[in-house]
């Protein structure tokens, strides 16, 4: 067993600890534990990740660190607000090493990490000493749990892929956006793993936050109709822009194998350029006849399904009510809607006033017609039916820069001198 030590943390534990430098003020918070595996000798642990401002998690190297103690960590006050990039050589303790499968050197046995503690030996120094780990036999219910030194066990230097489970535990409850910033930070291997393990919905919603190389990426490490089923449930332009991205015998294989209907929304967005009105549209707003009630419109503007910027404007239309529509009326907003009783019926409150686009309009007057009438949606209307509608969003997705999911921030610190290890 290994000797008791003031100096040991386990990473488990400091997880979500609060980062303060010398004065006072808080950093950040902990979010992982870098450690370099050595073949001899205790593994090196070089830094922590801090998650600072939000979702930017930047590498506070150990040496920058003057104390871990009653649950906070004191740095010398200079920290790299570069975004942290995993290197090579370089492990995650949280991330990477906990559910790792090792074996007891002593006995042999079977063994799954749990928790790894790192340790100061001496000066700046810390290595990863301890682990805690959890054996399949030995108690009744057929587990027991012990700590042992780093040295007592095999298998921890094998390349390994970390079992999801742990990092969905640990995403189950963010937003896709902040899902779809973790799985940045994750190998390629490891980030396939994960998205193997969510939901075609989930899925699909991570997807949309992320940037054209990775989720090609993802999409392509999936078997044939698990990604097909994944672009059924995307948004129809959210899948059209990934569609797009593909070498062409994969797309062609994909929309084969979507439902007909998705897949006909997705063929017809490709048809139009990007940067255009029918490029940036989705072809499934809230379409409404007049004689809907307020009840069905606000129950409508409720479906979980339904982005917000789409939910704050719904569109009336003749029959058919998919798009492409029968005659396109006018729109009904949200706010407006909110203030009738519920049995009115919305064709009394049609605001006739909002300019629709074409298709072939650009996306220079689909901004600006936006940003003048403070919309969050515009119709796209062709010889008078209703093709779909193009969101804020999808307007400012195209606008920004392409990388612009993982760019820094501008440096404003002039003193952060700091450099990742």
């Amino acid at each position: 067993m290994p000797r008791p030590s003031s100096n040991r943390v386990f990473a488990a534990r400091l997880a979500g600890t609060p980062v303060f430098d010398p004065i006072g003020d808080r950093v950040g918070t902990v979010y992982d534990v870098v450690v370099l595996i050595r073949l001899k000798g205790d593994p090196l642990a070089v830094g922590l990740v801090v998650e600072v401002g939000g979702r930017r998690r930047v590498f506070l190297p150990l040496t920058r660190v003057t104390s871990i103690d009653n649950g906070q960590v004191i740095t010398t006050g200079l920290v790299n607000i570069r975004r942290f990039q995993q290197r090579h050589a370089e492990t995650l303790v949280l991330g990477q090493l906990l559910e790792r499968h090792v074996n007891l050197r002593e006995t042999g046995e079977p063994a799954t990490v749990v928790d790894a503690a790192i340790e100061k030996v001496r000066g700046r120094e810390w290595r990863l000493t301890t682990l805690h780990v959890r054996t399949h036999r030995g108690s009744v219910n057929g587990q027991r749990s012990l700590t042992v030194p780093v040295s007592g066990t095999t298998g921890l230097y094998t390349a390994q892929t970390q079992g999801a489970n742990t990092i969905l535990a640990q995403i189950s409850s963010l937003k896709p956006a902040d899902v779809a910033d973790v799985l940045r930070d994750l190998p390629t291997a490891r980030m396939q793993d994960v998205a193997n393990a969510l939901t075609d919905e989930r899925l699909a919603d991570v997807l949309e936050e992320l940037g054209d190389e990775d989720r090609v990426g993802i999409l392509s490490g999936l078997d044939v109709d698990r990604a097909a089923d994944v672009l059924d449930v995307m948004q129809p332009d959210d899948a059209a822009d990934l569609v797009a991205e593909l070498p062409t015998a994969q797309a062609a294989l994909l929309l084969d194998r979507m439902e007909p209907d998705e897949a006909e929304d997705v063929r017809r967005l490709l048809t139009y350029d990007e940067r255009t009105a029918g490029g940036l549209m989705t072809t499934e707003p809230i379409v409404l006849p007049p004689d809907a009630t307020i009840a069905q419109a606000l129950a409508s503007a409720r479906r979980s399904d339904i982005p917000p910027a789409l939910a704050a404007i719904m569109f009336v239309c003749r029959p058919p009510m998919e798009t492409p529509t029968g005659r396109y009326i006018g729109v009904v907003h949200l706010q407006r809607a909110l203030r009738e009783p519920p049995s009115m019926m919305i064709g009394n409150i049609i605001d006739n006033d909002v300019e629709a686009v074409a298709p072939g309009d650009g996306i220079g007057k689909v901004t600006r017609l936006l940003a003048t009438y403070n919309l969050t949606a515009l119709p796209v209307v062709d010889e008078d039916l209703l093709l779909g509608a193009v969101s804020v969003d999808d307007v400012l997705d195209h606008l920004l820069p392409e990388d612009w999911r993982d760019a820094d921030d501008e440096v404003t610190d002039e003193a952060v001198e700091a450099q990742h290890v």
